[in-house]
């Protein structure tokens, strides 16, 4: 058989390709380390290709390249915040999310895509990439900006919207889903529910912890994420109690945790902290990757903010304070608020603190945004455009929600 000139020149190119074609192991390896901009370009390849992507596991072992191989370059954080104010639009206030990079250097706006009938939003969490928000009308809805598409959660239509209500959003490592819980305090009785995205529904859990049958009031001190360490959630209460007959109340704080695997809710213990003053704040944040406790207290000029670390997760000796942050207020006018606020930990350490200030008695209380180094105590100002940051929380791209029930893209 007489080849042409053509032919003879393609076959060694196709002889390379053979020769150089890698196994799809190695292929697929390949593909779950690349950003989830290309992937989602790459399921129009080909059909095998898009449903390897689509696949469940394929997303499971994304999530767990990502952590093994350390991308911080690519992760950040999530910003919830609420700015301009518009009173002309039925109450309703505009609320934004901003995504930034690990430095705070580089931010990019990222308008929320639904909107709620009524009331403002809260931001429950940051899982993967994942976005949980609500209202007090208990509208909840999972949101992945990365490949911009949201789920509206069914309704917990036994469940009254109420302003003691909390939840808290984390992933199930051990079934590879996400879970949102809902606890609503009725006074003393509290009434708990478990959503799951793969069943797409609500299940009641009980609480499997003996309370004192004198506690009348149950409240949560905190509107930040329930930081989720060691495959638990967590939520700082509020427990009053009366103290007997003609002794009036007392009211102690405690420590709920909830196993996102096991579904089961325990007590922790809080460290030996004197009791400060009355306007003390205490809030549960993570650092590192542990569970802390951050105390917030007034001084006559300024705020201190005590960090606790529990070392070791459920002792309660590994209680352990790393540091006291001291932050000035400079403002001209006596409040009685405190002037400055904790948001949480980066994941490299440092602590972003929100101060307010004033130039003059006369003009318009402002925020500025200070990150703190816990070990050395220096601050580095940064630029966060906004009137208000309700939240922080980590963030990186994920490929959840990419095929569902009720998922809507925009």
């Amino acid at each position: 058989m007489i080849q042409t000139k053509e032919a003879r020149q393609h076959r060694p190119i196709l002889r390379r390709r053979k020769e150089l074609h890698l196994p799809d192991d190695i292929v697929f390896q390949i593909v779950e380390r690349l950003p989830v901009k290309s992937l989602l370009r790459f399921r129009c390849v080909c059909k095998s290709w898009k449903s390897y992507i689509n696949d469940p596991k394929f997303i499971s072992n994304f999530i767990s390249t990502r952590y093994i191989n350390n991308h911080d370059d690519d992760d950040g954080y999530v910003i919830h915040m609420e700015k301009n104010l518009n009173f002309n639009s039925l109450g309703k206030s505009e609320v934004c999310t901003v995504a930034c990079d690990r430095t705070f250097e580089s931010i990019s706006e990222l308008r929320i895509p639904f909107s709620f009938e009524s009331g403002v939003e809260f931001f429950v969490g940051s899982c993967n990439g994942l976005l949980c928000l609500w209202n007090l009308d208990a509208d909840m809805y999972l949101w992945n900006p990365s490949i911009r598409k949201f789920k509206r959660l069914p309704s917990c239509t036994d469940l009254k919207p109420h302003r003691r209500a909390t939840l808290g959003f984390a992933y199930d490592s051990q079934i590879n889903d996400y879970k949102v819980v809902r606890i609503w305090f009725d006074y003393h009785k509290p009434v708990i529910k478990v959503y799951t995205l793969s069943l797409d529904s609500w299940e009641i859990v009980e609480l499997g912890i003996s309370w004192s049958p004198n506690v009348v009031y149950y409240q949560v001190n905190s509107d930040m994420p329930s930081p989720f360490v060691s495959g638990h959630l967590h939520w700082m209460l509020i427990r009053i109690e009366r103290r007997g007959e003609g002794q009036g109340m007392r009211n102690t704080r405690m420590i709920l945790s909830f196993d996102v695997n096991s579904e089961k809710f325990n007590e922790l213990p809080l460290p030996d902290v004197e009791r400060g003053s009355f306007k003390e704040q205490k809030c549960l944040t993570s650092f590192k990757g542990k569970l802390a406790l951050s105390i917030l207290g007034e001084q006559p000029h300024g705020t201190s903010i005590s960090i606790w670390v529990m070392r070791e997760y459920g002792v309660h000796e590994s209680w352990n304070k790393l540091c006291v942050v001291s932050a000035e207020n400079t403002v001209f006018v006596v409040s009685d608020k405190i002037l400055t606020r904790s948001i949480g930990f980066t994941k490299d350490g440092p602590l972003l603190i929100q101060k307010n200030y004033k130039k003059t008695k006369r003009s318009r209380l402002k925020n500025k945004y200070v990150l703190i180094d816990p070990e050395t105590l220096r601050e580095k100002a940064i630029s966060i455009k906004g009137e208000n940051v309700l939240a922080m929380d980590s963030y990186m791209e994920n490929l959840a929600l990419l095929d569902g029930a009720n998922v809507e893209s925009y």
